[in-house]
C-alpha cells in the first residue's frame, strides 16, 4: 500500500497544488482506496471549492480549539465512480480564526490531526502551501513523504529549487516533484494540462485519457505505492491503457 500520509507542497501560488491533491484522491478511490485530503493552504482555501453546502466545522475550527483527536467533524465526503472513499478537511473561515490556525499551537494540532487521519484511512493527502508558515511546517514535518508541485516553467524550476532548500532547512527532504501543465526535467511526473480548468470535482475517470494517466503514475510515485493491476480490465493501471 505504500507510505500513509504525503504533504504535497506547491512550489509557488497558483502550482495547481489543491487540484492535484484531489485527483490524487480520486484515483485512490477508484483503487479501493480511502483517502482524506486536509487543507493546510488556510489562505487561499482552495478545497473548500469541492465541497458542496456549507462548510462548518472546518479545518481551522479543529486546530484552533484543539479537536484533533479525530477530522470526521469536519471531513467532507466527494460522491464518485469509485470504490474507495474520498473525504475532504477544508479550510473555509474568516481571517480572525486563519490568524489563530497559523500559530505554532495551531499547527501542532494540525500535526496531531494529520497523525489521527493516517490512523483510520489508507492515504492522507495535505495540501499545503510553500514552506514559509507553521502549518507548511507542520505538514511536512508530520507526512510520511512530501512531493512538491511546480508549474512546468522558468519561474516554477527556480521556485522548486527553493522550495528544496527550505524542506532541508526544517530537516526534511522532497521525495517527488510534479510538474503540472507540461514537462519539467526536474520532475518525476508530468502532469498534462487537462481538458477542463478550473473545476470543482475530481476530473479522472476509469477509462480515461492522458490525464488520467498522469495521475496514476503520480499517486505510484508520491506515495511509493503499485495501483491495482488484478483482474481483465479491472485494475486501475489496466483501465489507463
Amino acid at each position: 500500500m505504500g507510505e500513509t500520509t504525503l504533504a504535497l507542497v506547491g512550489a509557488t501560488g497558483g502550482a495547481g497544488t489543491t487540484r492535484t491533491a484531489v485527483e490524487l484522491a480520486a484515483m485512490g478511490a477508484i483503487d479501493g482506496r480511502e483517502v482524506v485530503v486536509i487543507d493546510a493552504a488556510y489562505a487561499t482555501q482552495g478545497l473548500s471549492e469541492y465541497v458542496s453546502g456549507r462548510i462548518d466545522p472546518d479545518v481551522t475550527t479543529l486546530v484552533t480549539e484543539g479537536r484533533t483527536d479525530d477530522p470526521d467533524p469536519a471531513a467532507y465526503a466527494v460522491d464518485g465512480d469509485w470504490d474507495g472513499a474520498v473525504r475532504l478537511v477544508p479550510a473555509s473561515a474568516p481571517f480572525e480564526r486563519i490568524a489563530r490556525a497559523k500559530r505554532v499551537e495551531a499547527a501542532e494540532g494540525l500535526a496531531s490531526l494529520i497523525e489521527a487521519a493516517a490512523e483510520e484511512v489508507d492515504h492522507v493527502v495535505v495540501d499545503a502551501p510553500p514552506v514559509a508558515s507553521n502549518q507548511a511546517v507542520a505538514a511536512v514535518t508530520a507526512a510520511d513523504r512530501i512531493a512538491a508541485v511546480t508549474p512546468a516553467t522558468v519561474h516554477g524550476r527556480d521556485a522548486l529549487e527553493r522550495l528544496r532548500g527550505r524542506v532541508q532547512d526544517v530537516g526534511e527532504r522532497v521525495d517527488a516533484t510534479v510538474a503540472t501543465r507540461g514537462s519539467l526535467p526536474a520532475a518525476d511526473v508530468d502532469l498534462p494540462t487537462a481538458e477542463s480548468e478550473p473545476v470543482t470535482r475530481p476530473t479522472v475517470r476509469p477509462n480515461g485519457d492522458a490525464y488520467g494517466q498522469a495521475i496514476a503514475t503520480a499517486l505510484e510515485t508520491c506515495f511509493g505505492t503499485t495501483l491495482s493491476e488484478a483482474g481483465e480490465g479491472a485494475g486501475v493501471l489496466n483501465r489507463f491503457r
